[in-house]
C-alpha cells in the first residue's frame, strides 16, 4: 500500500489495553502479590477500580490512588513486568511494528500509567522516550512504590487534557484508547477523532462516546488507507455458523479476529438468502441447504466449512463458478462412525431395541429368540471409503467375516473379500452397513429389489445419508420379517431443530434402532471437525492455500515471499499469458508464479516484490474471464 499523500495525523495512543492486551498496574499486582495469601482478593479489587476508573465511574486521580495503596510493589519487580508486558503487545499492533517505526515522529503514547513499564515497551516499536507522556513511580529508601509524583499532570482528574494543551500540536489530531479519559481529550476540542479501541476491552460508556469503533490497529489502517501489514482486517471478515459446530470452530474465528455470528439450528433457503448478504465465511452442518440462489445472494462469500463429510448440500459447480473454495472434515469423524456401526451391530444381534423397553415396562422376556453372536457371520460393507474401509478393520478384530463392494477400485484391508456387484454381497451378507456419499444418483440406493436381494433374517444399518434407503420399502421388508432388524441413523428429512418433531415409518417398529444422526456426534469427532475446517479455511484466506478443497483444484502452497496475488478466473485458454502481460506492462517482477485447473476454473497464484504501480491491480481485475482476485500481502 503506498504512503499516505496528506501528512499523517498526529496519533495519541493509549498504552494500557490499547498498546498492550493488559493494564500495567493490575499485571504488576500479580508480581508483587505472587505467594500472599489474599493475592486473588487484592488482584481482583485492583482490576476493578482500574475498570471503574477507565469507564468514568469514579475519578481517575481517586481510582489511582486507590490501586496504588492495595499494590505492595518493589522496583525489583519492575523488570519481570516489562518483559511481561513486551509479550502482552496488542496482536494487530505488534503486527503492524513497521508502521510504527515508520511513523514514530507522528506517534504520540500518552497514558496515565506509569513511565518505568511503558518507555522500555514502546522503545521496540521506536518511539521516542520524548513522546513518552506517563506517571512516574516514587520509591522509599528500601526501593518500595510509595505512589505517583504528584507534580505530573497526569497523576491528577483531567490529566490528559493537559498534557494535550501542554503539548499544543499543530495539525490534526486523532486519539486512540479504551478509556473515558482518552474520550475527554476529543470532548475538550483538543483531538478532531476519537477511536474507541476495541481489541482488548470493550467499555460500553466509552463506545458511545467514539467517532468509530476499532476491533483492531488494521482497521484504523484501513480507514485511512494508511500502510499496513494485512491486505484486508480480518474484524471485516464475517463468520456465519450454522447447526451448533463444536464451541471450538467459533473460538478459534474469534481468535482470528473474526466478526462470528452462530445461529443454533439450521435455515432453510429463504431465511438463509436473508441472512447471507455481507458473510464471507459460511460455516454449516449436513441440514442446511446451499442452492444455486443462496450463492446468488452471498454478494462477499469466499468460502464454506461443511462441518461433517458429506458435501451434497452444497451446489459445489455453482460455488466454484462463483470463486467460493469449500472445505470439509473427510476424517475427523470417521471412528466415530465406526464405534456407533459397531455397537449397533450387536445391539441389533442380540434384539436389544425389543429387549429394553420391555424391561422399563416391566415385562421380563427372557428368550434367545432371534439373537446370535456376530462371530463368524457375514458382514456387507458397501462403500469402501474412509469409514468403510476402518470399519473392515475393527470388524475383523471381532470376527466378522467381512465383504465390500464399491464402485471405485478399492484396496482390501486385512481378509476383506471383494465382491464384484452389489446384488453379489447382499446375497450373501448376514450384516449389510451402508457408507456411501449422498450424491443424487444414490437416491434409493436401497430399494424395494435390493431390500429383496438380502438373506431372510439379515440386519441393515444406514449411517451414510436418509436418502440412499426407500425408507417405506424398508419398514415393508421390517413388517413382513424379511428382515431381522435395521439401524438407521439418517432420514430423507431431518428436522432442523430438537424442538421439532421426528415423523418416520419406522417408528415402533420392533428391533429397529433410531438414532438422530448422531454417528460423528462424540465429543472427540466435534472437537476435532471444529479445528479441522477452520484451520483450512484460514490457510486459504491467509495463504491462498487450497489444499483438501472439494470444488477448487488443490494447491499447497510455500510461504509467502512478498505480495501474492491471487487469481480465480473461467478455465478458457490465454487467461495466465494475459495476466503475465499485465504484469509485464507495468514492470512487475515475479518471484514466483503457481497454476492448477480443473474442468471449470483455474487457481494462478503469483508471488510479487512489494514495489509496484497501484494500477496493476486494477488491471488484473480487469483481466477477461476473471471469477474473483484478491491481494494478500
Amino acid at each position: 500500500m503506498p504512503e499516505p499523500k496528506q501528512p499523517l495525523p498526529y496519533l495519541i495512543i493509549d498504552f494500557d489495553s490499547t498498546f498492550t492486551q493488559v493494564e500495567g498496574l493490575d499485571e504488576l499486582a500479580e508480581i508483587a502479590l505472587q505467594g500472599h495469601p489474599q493475592q486473588e482478593d487484592i488482584v481482583g479489587q485492583i482490576r476493578a477500580l482500574t475498570d471503574r476508573g477507565m469507564s468514568g465511574e469514579i475519578g481517575f486521580q481517586e481510582s489511582l490512588s486507590q490501586r496504588l495503596a492495595l499494590l505492595g510493589a518493589h522496583r525489583r519487580h519492575l523488570a519481570p513486568l516489562v518483559e511481561r508486558l513486551k509479550g502482552k503487545v496488542s496482536e494487530s499492533i505488534r503486527r503492524n511494528a513497521d508502521f510504527f517505526r515508520q511513523f514514530a515522529g507522528r506517534i504520540y503514547v500518552v497514558s496515565s500509567g506509569f513511565r518505568e513499564f511503558i518507555e522500555p515497551v514502546v522503545a521496540d516499536y521506536s518511539i521516542d522516550a520524548e513522546h513518552v507522556l506517563a506517571n512516574t513511580f516514587t520509591f522509599d529508601e528500601q526501593g518500595n512504590i510509595t505512589g505517583c509524583d504528584p507534580g505530573n499532570v497526569l497523576s491528577q482528574d483531567g490529566g490528559k487534557i493537559r498534557q494535550l494543551q501542554q503539548l499544543d500540536l499543530e495539525g490534526d489530531v486523532y486519539v486512540l484508547g479504551d478509556g473515558y479519559t482518552d474520550y475527554q481529550i476529543r470532548e475538550a476540542g483538543l483531538a478532531n477523532r476519537f477511536y474507541a479501541y476495541t481489541e482488548n476491552v470493550a467499555r460500553p460508556r466509552v463506545v458511545a462516546q467514539a467517532d468509530s469503533v476499532l476491533p483492531s490497529f488494521d482497521e484504523f489502517l484501513y480507514q485511512l488507507k494508511l500502510p499496513m501489514t494485512l491486505s484486508y482486517p480480518k474484524n471485516r471478515i464475517k463468520v456465519l455458523l450454522l447447526e451448533n459446530p463444536d464451541a471450538r470452530a467459533a473460538e478459534l474465528f474469534r481468535q482470528e479476529g473474526y466478526q462470528v455470528e452462530e445461529v443454533r439450528g439450521g435455515l432453510d433457503e429463504e431465511e438463509l438468502i436473508a441472512r447471507i448478504e455481507g458473510v464471507s465465511i459460511l460455516g454449516i452442518r449436513s441440514k442446511t441447504q446451499v442452492t444455486p440462489r443462496v450463492l446468488e445472494a452471498a454478494n462477499r462469500l469466499i468460502a464454506i466449512g461443511a462441518f461433517c463429510i458429506g458435501t451434497n448440500q452444497i451446489a459445489l459447480p455453482e460455488a466454484m463458478s462463483r470463486g467460493v473454495a469449500v472445505f470439509n472434515a473427510p476424517f475427523s469423524n470417521t471412528r466415530s462412525v465406526v464405534e456407533l456401526t459397531l455397537g449397533e451391530i450387536i445391539v441389533l444381534a442380540r434384539r436389544i431395541p425389543e429387549k429394553n423397553p420391555k424391561m422399563h415396562q416391566g415385562e421380563w422376556d427372557k428368550s434367545a429368540s432371534g439373537s446370535f453372536e456376530i462371530r463368524g457371520k457375514k458382514l456387507g460393507i458397501v462403500g469402501y471409503g474412509n469409514i468403510g474401509a476402518q470399519l473392515s478393520v475393527v470388524a475383523e478384530a471381532v470376527g466378522l467375516q467381512v465383504l465390500y463392494y464399491d464402485v471405485a477400485e478399492k484396496l482390501q484391508l486385512g481378509n476383506a473379500v471383494k465382491c464384484r456387484s452389489l446384488d453379489e454381497l447382499l446375497q450373501q451378507a448376514d450384516i449389510v452397513t451402508l457408507h456411501i456419499d449422498g450424491r443424487p444418483e444414490n437416491t434409493g440406493f436401497i430399494g424395494a429389489r435390493e431390500l429383496a436381494q438380502m438373506k431372510p433374517g439379515a440386519l441393515l444399518i444406514n449411517n451414510a445419508r436418509g436418502h440412499v434407503v426407500d425408507v417405506p420399502a424398508l419398514a415393508d421388508a421390517l413388517r413382513r420379517g424379511h428382515l431381522g432388524g435395521a439401524a438407521v441413523d439418517v432420514f430423507p428429512y431431518e428436522p432442523k431443530t430438537n424442538d421439532e418433531g421426528f415423523e418416520s415409518e419406522l417408528r415402533g417398529l420392533p428391533n429397529v434402532l433410531l438414532t438422530p444422526h448422531i454417528g460423528g456426534s462424540t465429543a472427540e469427532a466435534q472437537r476435532n471437525i471444529a479445528e479441522f475446517v477452520p484451520e483450512r479455511i484460514m490457510a486459504y484466506v491467509n495463504t491462498g492455500n487450497t489444499q483438501q478443497s472439494v470444488n477448487f483444484p488443490n494447491i499447497q502452497l510455500p510461504s509467502q515471499q512478498a505480495h501474492r496475488l491471487i487469481h480465480i478466473h473461467t478455465n478458457v485458454p490465454g487467461v495466465l499469458a494475459n495476466i503475465n502481460n499485465v504484469l509485464a506492462a507495468h514492470h512487475v517482477n515475479i518471484l514466483g508464479q503457481y497454476l492448477k485447473t480443473n474442468e471449470l476454473i483455474g487457481y494462478v497464484i503469483t508471488d510479487i516484490d512489494k514495489e509496484y504501480d497501484q494500477e496493476v491491480i486494477k488491471a488484473l481485475r480487469g483481466v477477461e474471464h476473471t471469477i474473483r482476485f484478491r491481494v494478500l500481502y
